[in-house]
């Protein structure tokens, strides 16, 4: 059976609808970088999902051609994830969706270098008549962090977001936003598929000790 992340660490991927904190471990993801509202009909972060993609599966396919990763094994390409931020904003204003700015993501398994990366955007962009070039490799730890699973569309979020806040408050934890430390958002369902009101999305902030 091919490696499955969100069955394989449950605690990150798989969280309750209750709030809990977690220590978050470093990680390696295909990244693209932007600005802009994310639901811009052809805009940026519709070509940046695209180009993450492309490149995910064809590292992923990259046992069928006559590239060999050393130490590759079989897994599912992991979920959509997306790190936000605004200027001036602690955390996110849904309100202003213009003003993000954002880096969307696919975790990548540990067995991947960044030489693999180059090579897999190469080979995409050659297959795929696209431009992979803003595809980059991003290593993060996000350590100590307060996480949620929020079901419903993506508006109601903030409602989840203060449930987050006032639990990490009573555990005696406060918000710890900066540019390296963003709000963040895992999403496990596919909206072209599900209705907006069963849409699951892991939605993690940074804490500290107060």
């Amino acid at each position: 059976m091919p490696f499955d992340f969100k069955k394989e660490y449950k605690e990150l991927y798989l969280p309750k609808e209750k709030p809990a904190i977690v220590t978050v471990p470093a990680m390696h993801f295909i990244a693209v970088r932007g600005k802009g509202d994310p639901n811009e009909p052809g805009g940026a972060y519709q070509d940046a999902v695209g180009v993450l993609y492309a490149v995910a599966y064809t590292i992923k396919m990259s046992k069928k051609g006559g590239r060999r990763i050393e130490g590759y094994f079989d897994y599912v390409v992991p979920p959509l994830e997306g790190f936000w931020q605004q200027a001036g904003v602690q955390g996110v204003d849904y309100t202003r969706k213009e003003d993000f700015e954002w880096i969307s993501c696919i975790r990548l398994p540990d067995f991947v270098t960044r030489e693999d990366l180059n090579w897999a955007a190469e080979e995409a962009a050659r297959k795929k008549k696209i431009d992979t070039s803003a595809a980059e490799f991003l290593t993060l730890e996000e350590g100590l962090c307060v996480q949620c699973l929020h079901v419903g569309p993506y508006d109601t979020e903030p409602a989840t977001v203060e449930n987050m806040h006032l639990f990490a408050d009573k555990q005696g934890f406060e918000p710890d936003f900066s540019d390296g430390r963003r709000h963040h958002e895992i999403y496990l369902s596919d909206p072209r598929k599900a209705a907006p009101e069963k849409w699951k999305t892991v939605i993690r902030h940074p804490v500290r000790k107060r």
